[in-house]
């Protein structure tokens, strides 16, 4: 996913639970919208990571750099929605209330490393693997002909 869409996402949810908290309701009164953040939260900081170490068939594309200034952007911004929304929460509910925000975003996190994440890892595996296959195949074919070429001016076949 994209970061522009993943900030995204996390400021529609980030706008519903501040109006949420203007309106009086609990955090357990939205739990969609704070799943909604936290699984937001936690796709940019796989974006993050997987910006710093591409596989070698994205880096090759050069489209790498730019995603990284995206993802600094989107981070930015996702580091002030944190900051407000923390202090919504602790002025408005008390401490103990943001705690809960974050032991939520952590089983976010790790359910959705758990599932969504490990079948991305299966599939870029897939895909680099096949990509590595046809390059060592083309390799194998350009080095046979050029081969077979030499051979033939020389006279050998």
């Amino acid at each position: 996913m994209d970061p522009f869409t993943i900030i995204s996402g996390a400021t529609v949810a980030f706008n519903t639970i501040k109006k949420g908290i203007e309106l009086g309701k609990g955090l357990h009164d939205m739990p969609n919208q704070l799943s909604q953040w936290a699984g937001a939260m936690s796709d940019l900081g796989r974006a993050e990571a997987k910006a710093k170490n591409p596989p070698w068939w994205r880096a090759i594309s050069g489209d790498v750099e730019q995603e990284a200034m995206q993802i600094f952007s989107a981070k930015k911004r996702a580091e002030q929605m944190r900051a407000e929304l923390r202090s919504y929460i602790s002025f408005s509910m008390g401490p103990s209330a943001w705690d809960e925000l974050v032991r939520t975003e952590a089983q976010v996190r790790k359910r959705k490393q758990e599932q969504e994440y490990r079948q991305e890892e299966i599939k870029e595996a897939i895909i680099t693997w096949f990509l590595g296959i046809i390059a060592f195949i083309l390799a194998v074919g350009l080095l046979t002909t050029c081969i077979y070429f030499i051979g033939a001016q020389q006279g050998k076949w």
